[in-house]
């Protein structure tokens, strides 16, 4: 109590009530797991724990914020509380208020999950699009006077009680600080209530993608914050479908995908595939998403200064995909259109981050005989993609840089070369049959070569003009795609001496191009300056000791088709329920194509075939047919072939539509009934 007392009174005030309140907002969670916890299927000891915490940090959080305000402004003296009463007056009516939101929140919220068995989020305010029949259910359903009773009871109680604080501690006797101290004391507690707010020790603060830790249900709802959740689902609920347009194009977009039980009524895409390209029996996977692995920039297009020469021996001893199209630029977007098989197609945001459309169907659902595992080399709270792993990947092992040995590089976390050190140590003692995704990130500003190489040579005797003719900006660039490359191929030495490698089967791709002058050695539709294609495309290479023929294919394919593929050559028969197709069948050889969007509020859409490359905005704006090898790609060639035209443009709407569409409808539970 000492040195309680000799703290300033804003802090003292500010332990009091923030301890309070938190308390009382944890015993609201305690009240909620009392309410909806389902006996019949109940949470483990350790997932209700987990829970409990996370949601405490949530809790937390939303206090600090409530008082941020108070404390930058309440050490001012004529904005003090404890000086004036007029000031303390306007403190006590700003907590009020924030009270009584907050409250509002929670009764809401609680009312929302009873009626509809999910937390309160963005897409309830569909509900005021008929306001008197919401407000009639509402009645009907809730005591509803009672209710306004108890959010009275409980603002009025926390207006006294505030009030009593802020009394309580003027009447205290002040402390005299020194300037020093002062500024030590202002300067602790600021950091106090950042690591509250932060609520971690790592370079990503606490997000609701935390929250996504459990396959069970109600530990996620258990653990999220009402009033948090609301404002998460607001960033990123805003871009949501249209059904009549779904509807629109559902009998293309179905024939595309060779849905056999067509129903334009209740939207059916799903499908049940059988492989047909199985190599192997049993065998593992590991795919290897490159960071920023144009085409244009690597050895595989002839780019004359061989940037990479181990990527280019696997292709060129496996079977390699030289028409392989990522929908659009973002690592993000790649990693949840990997999962999912379905285009990115968020506008406001990426995929990744909206917490409405984490929990996803993937067909790696159906790989369950494999021990899966994904390794990043720095934090998966990046892009929030934690929590789309958790609940596209079961029994995940996700490994980030504080499970390695490895010294952090850069802001990436550790090395590529290191990651693929550590990532083929864990993997030497799984349990096979598995399935694992390496991320890489080095190849990226700040282009970070690491002290331990292990013997890569920098190489600083291309001169600049060079370097950017065949497609780099900066001789620091061209070192570090060479580095990646280097460590995909000293990855690759190591696994050759481990046991999985004889009955593992390895993909290769990149997560996307990068825009840029590609140079003279590729088409010139991937100029940024003309088609803009070195932005999407990437290598595609499976290679294993399992594949007894190389092999170099021309079909269009899309990043969406990476995981039926992938089941395929598992020969796991899996069902299908997005835009992902597998690369191998030969049903759809006749209509391959690859859907691209570049995001805006008006975005860019289109689709890539063989030879041409339909392309138009979103309001029908800037359309055009384009040919991809001409050597003037930019000439719209629409007049001349009207019936493509239209093909290719009702498939392009068709699949924006659905991709927008499909996420709402795509939950597991949604799959396997």
């Amino acid at each position: 109590m000492n040195i309680f007392l000799k703290l300033p009174k804003l802090l003292r005030f500010l332990i009091v009530f923030i301890t309070s309140l938190t308390l009382l907002f944890v015993l609201m969670r305690v009240a909620f797991y009392i309410a909806f916890n389902d006996p019949s299927a109940p949470l483990t000891t350790h997932d209700l724990l987990k829970s409990m915490w996370l949601g405490f940090r949530f809790d937390l959080r939303m206090v600090v914020v409530m008082v941020a305000p108070l404390f930058f402004l309440g050490w001012i003296k004529w904005l003090s509380p404890f000086r004036y009463n007029l000031s303390r007056y306007v403190w006590l009516g700003y907590l009020s208020i924030v009270f009584a939101v907050y409250a509002m929140f929670y009764v809401v919220d609680f009312g929302y999950y009873a009626y509809l068995s999910t937390r309160l989020d963005f897409t309830s305010v569909r509900f005021l699009q008929d306001p008197l029949i919401s407000a009639e259910m509402v009645w009907e359903s809730y005591s509803v006077i009672w209710i306004a009773i108890g959010i009275l009871v409980a603002n009025l109680s926390f207006i006294v009680l505030t009030n009593r604080l802020f009394n309580k501690i003027t009447e205290q006797k002040d402390v005299q600080l020194s300037v020093l101290k002062g500024v030590l004391i202002g300067f602790v507690s600021f950091l106090v209530m950042f690591v509250m707010g932060y609520s971690k020790l790592s370079q990503y603060p606490l997000r609701w993608s935390d929250a996504a830790f459990s396959k069970h249900p109600f530990a996620i709802q258990l653990t999220y914050n009402p009033i948090h959740y609301f404002l998460d689902t607001f960033k990123n609920g805003r871009v949501s479908y249209d059904e009549v347009k779904v509807r629109k194009y559902y009998p293309i977009v179905a024939d595309y995908l060779g849905v056999k039980n067509k129903d334009i009524r209740n939207l059916n895409f799903q499908r049940k595939i059988t492989p047909t390209h199985p190599i192997g029996k049993n065998p593992n996977v590991v795919i290897v998403i490159m960071e920023s692995f144009a085409s244009y920039k690597s050895s595989l297009s002839g780019n004359p200064l061989n940037p990479s020469p181990h990527v280019k021996e696997l292709a060129d001893n496996g079977l390699y995909f030289k028409n392989y199209f990522s929908p659009a630029t973002g690592t993000a977007r790649s990693i949840y259109c990997t999962l999912t098989s379905l285009p990115d197609v968020e506008l406001t945001g990426t995929s990744s981050r909206n917490p409405l459309i984490v929990n996803q169907y993937s067909i790696a659902h159906d790989f369950i005989a494999c021990e899966k595992s994904y390794f990043i080399g720095g934090s998966a709270s990046w892009g929030n993609i934690r929590g789309m792993l958790n609940q596209s990947l079961d029994n995940l092992n996700l490994y980030e840089e504080e499970n390695y040995e490895a010294p952090r590089t850069d802001v990436w976390g550790i090395s590529d070369i290191d990651l693929a050190h550590e990532a083929n140590g864990f993997l030497s003692q799984m349990k096979e049959p598995f399935f694992s995704v390496i991320q890489t990130s080095g190849n990226h500003r700040p282009y970070t070569i690491p002290d331990n190489s292990y013997d890569f040579k920098v190489r600083d005797d291309v001169s600049v003009d060079e370097i950017r003719k065949y497609g780099f900006s900066s001789l620091e660039e061209y070192n570090s795609f060479r580095f990646m490359d280097y460590s995909v191929g000293h990855f690759m030495e190591e696994a050759k001496k481990s046991d999985y490698y004889k009955n593992t089967i390895f993909v290769f791709y990149g997560d996307h191009g990068i825009s840029g002058n590609a140079g003279q050695h590729v088409a010139k539709g991937e100029s940024s300056s003309n088609l803009d294609l070195g932005a999407l495309r990437v290598p595609f290479i499976i290679f294993s000791p399992l594949i007894k023929e190389p092999k170099v294919y021309d079909k269009v394919v899309s990043e969406s088709d990476v995981m039926p593929t992938i089941a395929s050559m598992l020969n796991i028969s899996y069902t299908a329920t997005t835009i992902g197709r597998d690369m191998f069948d030969p049903q759809f050889d006749d209509e391959r194509y690859a859907f691209t969007i570049t995001h805006s509020p008006n975005p860019l859409i289109g689709l890539l075939g063989e030879k041409y490359y339909f392309r138009t905005r979103y309001d029908g704006t800037m359309s055009g047919l384009y040919d991809i090898y001409s050597d003037k790609p930019l000439v719209n060639h629409a007049e001349g072939h009207p019936i493509l035209l239209k093909k290719m443009k009702d498939l392009t709407y068709g699949i924006f539509e659905s991709a927008k569409y499909i996420p709402y409808f795509n939950k597991r539970e949604d799959v396997q009934k």
